[in-house]
């Protein structure tokens, strides 16, 4: 991160680093102090850098007491972020509004196998209000219908690794958006296209369309998602954890709760656009056809264009830093090779144990580091922490493994049970509705409740938790799936056009479960690669947090020999056994990284510049270190700040 002759240190949870523009304008140049840090702060004799003790005079830092006592809560949320969430709504309105139409119109066609019209020339229901309508285009089989919104769920998931690097390299955060909405919008225009009557007359033809579409929708779809939410959390102050009385109490506002809280009704905002693209777009294809399914999304989106060019004045930007990846990544492996040696269980002791982190920091290479170390050892130590947490993501596509049923599968399902005059892809979206409902009753009531009864409900918990519930949603799918089979005869018949006498609203349990275990795990994984990432490798992290997204997509094409009749019982069944025992796994191979989860929140911001700035950085930090030795020494407390930072 670059820092001007006027900067000054200051090291904080978040960053309130350096006054490089994206800092607190009143808070130039401050004469910054160090008191004595808590004990919980202090590790082998020498205490952790924290922005209570090296910045401004604050007084309002918790003490050992108070981390272990009081209350925590969030900030309070300031008014642009809800703008952003809006741009998310508009994407996710748009972006889940045609991908819920893709299953019918791959798989279904506008005829039957003897050449009877089943659909009109839009591809939509010859006889909407019929029980048994069914909207199709292109009638290529479930299988390819299958495999082609796996790809396409892969592929979007994919290019949030491009999308970080040029945000976080070149363009920065606000600027890579803004691209990614103008170029998904000219994927909606070809989708739009694709669907046109005269050009679903010609198959091959919209079939051509149709993929060139998904690919550019894809692209721009990527390319936004990593830096999306980042944006939406950087609009917050970078306050470090304070002690305030609210009401009466005593409380200690917490940066990781205030996280939590933004992404948990983000996430709210993402499904109130899932549920109308879902919703409406189900109708649109069955009553109007596909072309209009498209196009409703596509002028939705275009509501996001006025919005961020408005609101442009009123956000908090992040310049873009450079490259962070290539130092990063030689980090990670010199740190690895320090831990190698002949004996590959004591190297894998070593990599646990860590000290290859310890062993690449520039303290402790002095006059030897390399000329490419233009950073503090405080950056190797958020470096570590991220890498870290993409090594959390690893275990996540498991989870969306379950998630991903709902894309194909579950629609499938519910085309072959009793409709009731229900549309088979509308109980998708039981999923956004369950979400918009328990969303801000885990925010307003659940954790708060958890939090002030010091019950310790942490990321790696609720990760855990979004696995066993995701687990069981499968299992209710298995159930159900081996009932249709057994009710529509289909084990005695073999019959394709089988169908259950069960009310296809057997399956609401499935999304309910699934919703659930997203607000644990999905959500979550927002929370982790924000909290987590270096400051300026946030869209980075994310990336790779999205990225898991597509391997799980990659994944589920293994399972596509089980998505034909009559193995979904096993697909099903195979799910559930994995998300349960990986779920077990995740737990306790984390459970020390759980332990230290307030440890690594606490991390004082790192320094990634030149290597004239990193060298001073480092004279200061050890000033700093010095002093507070000097105080534990004395064994005291000073009431009186000491000054140990001057302005760069």
């Amino acid at each position: 991160m670059p820092v001007g002759e006027d900067s000054v240190i200051q090291a904080t949870t978040l960053d309130r680093a350096f006054l490089d523009g994206s800092g607190d304008p009143e808070r130039k140049h401050p004469e910054a102090h160090v008191t004595q840090p808590p004990a919980y702060l202090l590790s082998e004799g020498k205490a952790t850098l924290q922005s209570s003790y090296l910045g401004s005079d604050r007084d309002d830092f918790p003490t050992e007491e108070q981390m272990r006592t009081l209350r925590r809560v969030p900030q309070k949320i300031p008014l642009k972020i809800f703008t952003i969430a809006f741009v998310e709504l508009c994407e996710r309105m748009s972006y889940y509004g045609t991908i819920v139409v893709y299953s019918n119109f791959i798989n279904k066609g506008r005829v039957d196998a003897d050449g009877n019209p089943t659909a009109t020339s839009t591809g939509a229901a010859i006889n909407p209000s019929s029980d048994d309508a069914q909207p199709g285009a292109l009638g290529l089989g479930k299988q390819i219908a299958f495999s082609l919104t796996t790809f396409n769920s892969f592929w979007v998931y994919v290019v949030p690794l491009f999308g970080a690097w040029i945000a976080d390299k070149y363009l920065g955060r606000y600027k890579t958006i803004f691209y990614s909405v103008l170029v998904a919008e000219i994927g909606h225009t070809i989708l739009v296209v694709s669907a046109a009557p005269s050009v679903l007359d010609k198959p091959h033809a919209s079939l051509g369309v149709f993929i060139l579409g998904l690919l550019i929708t894809g692209f721009g779809t990527g390319t936004f998602k990593p830096n999306i939410s980042p944006l939406i959390m950087e609009q917050m102050p970078d306050d470090p954890l304070r002690v305030e009385e609210q009401k009466g109490e005593l409380v200690i506002v917490d940066p990781a709760v205030t996280a939590t809280r933004i992404y948990n009704w983000f996430y709210w905002f993402i499904n109130w656009g899932a549920l109308a693209g879902q919703l409406g777009m189900v109708f649109a294809e069955r009553y109007v056809g596909f072309y209009c399914a498209f196009l409703i999304p596509l002028l939705f989106f275009l509501i996001s264009v006025p919005v961020l060019i408005f609101c442009k004045k009123f956000y908090r930007l992040t310049p873009p830093s450079g490259s962070v990846l290539g130092p990063a990544v030689k980090l990670f492996v010199a740190a690895l090779g320090h831990g190698v040696t002949a004996n590959p269980i004591q190297t894998i002791k070593n990599w646990k144990k860590g000290d290859g982190w310890e062993k690449v920091k520039p303290s402790a290479l002095g006059a030897n580091k390399p000329s490419w170390y233009t950073f503090d050892d405080a950056w190797v130590d958020e470096v570590r922490r991220g890498f870290g947490a993409c090594g959390v993501f690893m275990w996540v596509p498991i989870y969306w493994l379950a998630y991903r049923q709902m894309d194909n599968n579950l629609t499938a399902m519910c085309a072959t049970m009793a409709l009731h005059g229900t549309p088979n892809d509308l109980l998708q979206n039981m999923d956004p509705i369950t979400l918009i409902v328990l969303v801000p009753i885990f925010d307003l009531f659940i954790y708060p409740f958890l939090r002030k009864h010091k019950i310790n409900f942490s990321p790696i918990k609720k990760i855990t938790a979004g696995f066993l519930f995701g687990g069981l949603a499968m299992l209710w799918a298995t159930v159900l799936q081996h009932y249709v089979y057994k009710t529509s005869g289909y084990y005695e018949t073999q019959d394709p056009d089988y169908k259950s006498p069960i009310n296809v609203w057997a399956v609401t349990g499935i999304y309910v479960l699934v919703a659930i275990s997203e607000i644990f795990a999905s959500v979550t994984t927002l929370e982790y690669a924000y909290t987590k990432a270096p400051k300026n490798m946030r869209s980075l992290v994310m990336s790779v947090q999205c990225f898991t997204t597509a391997f799980s997509a990659a994944l589920a094409q293994a399972f596509t020999p089980l998505t034909n009749d009559p193995h979904l019982v096993w697909n099903y069944g195979a799910v559930t056994i994995i998300s349960f025992v990986v779920g077990i796994l995740f737990y306790i191979a984390y459970y020390k990284t759980d332990q230290r989860e307030s440890e690594l929140n606490q991390l004082p911001t790192g320094h990634f510049g030149t290597a004239k700035q990193a060298e001073d950085v480092e004279r200061h930090l050890s000033v700093a270190a010095e002093r507070r030795a000097s105080v534990n020494d004395e064994k005291k407390i000073s009431s009186e700040p000491v000054p140990v930072a001057e302005k760069i």
